[in-house]
């Protein structure tokens, strides 16, 4: 993964960038999940790259060592409420917003996936796929990939007969077969959603 939009603040003077990315605006289930991560300045790992790009096994170990390696990480998780309340893109925007808010170390500049930040004063770039240019974005990018895969996994366990653990969320055939036989659960679905919103029969979430 390259180095070149860090090393370049670094030479301006920046010290603690902050890559921001978020998982989960496509599917029709769970939450939206957002990270910002901060490494020291001489931190390099090779393997690091848009989440998209790796298996789940090199993606939980690449978590790990961001977690360990970071100076400062945070994980935000939006509801599915939230989300049909604002819509996706407000809700993504809002997932990095508090992530970048609530590091333990103040940011001086911000990198995003092509993500804006409102009402912050904080110097940004917003790259577009950002994840497969940027070393932070492309780690934010998995934190918030296994965290959301982790609550889909758990959304399995609780519901194994929409199979969030093989599709988590996204409108797979089989998704939305199983979707309409069984309805959407409130609390997981995201009724603004099309495949949803057409639907008549909304679950309870016990």
């Amino acid at each position: 993964m390259s180095l070149d939009y860090e090393r370049a603040l670094y030479k301006k003077g920046y010290k603690f960038i902050a890559g921001c990315d978020e998982a989960g605006r496509g599917p029709l289930a769970g939450p939206v999940v957002a990270a910002a991560v901060i490494f020291d300045k001489n931190y390099h790992n090779d393997e690091i790259d848009d989440s998209k790009k790796l298996s789940d096994k090199k993606r939980r170990k690449l978590f790990q060592e961001i977690k360990e390696n970071a100076i400062a990480y945070e994980i935000t998780i939006i509801s599915p409420e939230k989300i049909d309340e604002i819509n996706i893109y407000e809700a993504s925007r809002l997932a990095m917003f508090e992530s970048v808010k609530r590091l333990q170390v103040k940011p001086d500049y911000i990198l995003t996936d092509a993500m804006p930040l409102k009402n912050i004063t904080i110097p940004q770039e917003n790259i577009i796929k950002g994840d497969a240019k940027a070393l932070s974005i492309a780690a934010a990018s998995i934190l918030a990939k296994v965290t959301r895969d982790d609550i889909m996994i758990e959304l399995d366990r609780q519901y194994p007969q929409y199979g969030f653990a093989k599709h988590k969320g996204y409108p797979t055939k089989e998704h939305l077969s199983a979707l309409q036989q069984y309805g959407a659960i409130e609390g997981v679905y995201r009724y603004s959603y099309g495949p949803v919103k057409e639907l008549q029969q909304k679950i309870p979430l016990f």
